[in-house]
């Protein structure tokens, strides 16, 4: 800034092309003798604050402003808790256009900022991809501040950090790096900062899901290498651990860094009843997760090589195929359900039973009926489908499905073969990922007792006093 206050309104005016955008207001005010301008866009203003800002400085006086002035409007004059100063054009136009209201005062070489922004923010409901039967009713909105406070609110620790930083040339989306000082490993936090730092963008169309092919890579991986929750407890729990949030304005979701291939199996129901419940439910979830990828191919190989099958199994398979063949039809369902999903998602909820109807009556019964599915097919598909949604983990429901597919495809092409080799590339390809240095099949790959119990036996919290080796905390002990 230069000091001069119509050069310097002068060039704001143009830089944000203020006649040319009608939500954006500049006010031109004359206080105390001095004049004043006003930059806020229209919309993230507080009318009550901007009100009774403008009613204190017009009690001001000429001489109230005589001698250091700027020290006296901050610290004095203006009634405000988020209020800074800057004498960098550049940052006064970034300021105004992410919601803070800048104040320019004839004679300072300084601008005022006063954060008095609001966002249209809906409530902290329970989100719909993590149900629980019982538990909190919250979960993280669009407004990052807001998501900030609903963690703070289970983190009542001196340690805790929030850091702030912004991503996109042109975007410049907030972002928080949220983790405990105490308990996370420092290089793992500043792999993650230099991560985010080095995203050379425009911007973060897609919030979260943009910053995570960014800092995730292997673009063509099906397997997410991070976690998403909407959930304030789960991400409290992840910190407590030692991991890393990563906090994006403009999203629900919160990315928990680093994230093995277990991370996406584990739900919040498992710790909202007791122990012996929680690990029964966490059974029944990974048969259902298993029987998603396993249970199509491994039907579609015994039913065209009844060989293997032994007495006590000779009813699996179609006495008759029909006209088209077994992997034909298999694909055809396959794409029938992932159209069905996607008309779901676009479909009102008030027509959704109706859509539901149309699937299962005219179009599933009809194409047994006429011969285009063997009814065991549908049987197999469906079982798999119900473990598709049991996967918690949305990004990792859909990774399975591309994978059952793959498996089917093998074992299609080269019988007994090709489902050894489908099973062997599976365990490979995740062994051979990693979540910033993490083994995504860790416990299993590399192996580790404690771990390995906890991932497959929901273990009472007391008897869990210790954090995740993987994760290096500063602070092992619970």
């Amino acid at each position: 800034m230069s000091g001069n206050f119509d050069e310097d309104v002068g060039y704001l005016k143009e830089r944000m092309a203020i006649d040319k955008s009608f939500d954006l207001i500049f006010l031109d005010l004359h206080y105390a003798g001095r004049k004043i301008g006003m930059f806020l866009v229209d919309g993230f203003g507080k009318d009550e604050i901007m009100l009774f800002l403008m009613k204190f400085l017009s009690d001001l006086l000429p001489e109230d402003l005589d001698e250091k002035p700027l020290d006296k409007l901050l610290k004095t004059y203006i009634p405000y808790v988020e209020i800074g100063k800057t004498d960098d054009l550049e940052t006064v136009v970034d300021q105004v256009l992410a919601g803070p209201t800048v104040i320019i005062v004839e004679g300072l070489e300084e601008a005022i900022i006063i954060d008095s922004r609001t966002y249209p923010v809906r409530g902290p409901e329970e989100p719909d991809m993590e149900r629980v039967v019982r538990g909190s009713r919250d979960g993280f909105v669009e407004t990052m501040i807001f998501n900030c406070a609903l963690i703070r609110r289970r983190i009542r620790d001196s340690s805790l950090r929030m850091e702030y930083l912004q991503v996109g040339r042109r975007s410049k989306t907030d972002i928080s790096i949220c983790y405990m000082d105490e308990l996370a490993d420092p290089d793992l936090v500043e792999k993650i900062k230099d991560s985010l730092k080095n995203i050379d963008t425009d911007g973060l169309p897609m919030a979260e899901k943009t910053l995570e092919e960014f800092v995730g890579g292997r673009h063509w991986n099906p397997y997410p290498t991070v976690r998403y929750t909407e959930r304030p407890d789960t991400a409290a729990a992840h910190l407590y651990e030692g991991h890393v949030l990563v906090i994006v304005d403009g999203s629900p979701s919160v990315i928990i860094t680093p994230a093995t291939f277990w991370h996406h199996l584990q739900h919040a129901e498992e710790y909202r009843n007791k122990p012996v419940v929680g690990a029964y439910l966490r059974l029944v979830r990974f048969l259902a997760v298993w029987a998603s990828i396993f249970i199509l191919p491994l039907w579609y190989l015994l039913a065209t090589n009844t060989q293997l099958l032994p007495d006590q199994l000779s009813y699996i398979g179609p006495t008759e195929t029909g006209e088209v063949p077994l992997i034909a039809q298999i694909l055809i369902i396959e794409i029938g359900m992932d159209m069905l999903r996607m008309a779901a998602i676009h479909t009102p909820t008030s027509l959704g039973t109706a859509l539901g109807l149309v699937a299962a009556i005219l179009i599933g019964d009809v194409a047994v009926k006429v011969g285009l599915f063997v009814p065991e097919i549908i049987l197999y598909l469906a079982i798999a489908a119900i473990g598709t949604f049991s996967t918690p983990s949305y990004e990792l429901s859909l990774a399975n499905r591309l994978f059952r597919i793959v498996l089917l495809l093998l074992t299609y092409l080269f019988g007994v073969i090709g489902f050894m080799i489908g099973l062997v590339i599976l365990i490979v390809f995740l062994m051979m990922m990693n979540s910033y240095n993490v083994p995504y099949l860790w416990p299993f790959i590399p192996f580790n007792y404690r771990g390995f119990r906890d991932v497959i036996i929901r273990s009472p919290i007391p008897l869990k006093n210790r954090r995740p080796t993987i994760l290096h905390s500063e602070d092992p002990d619970r």
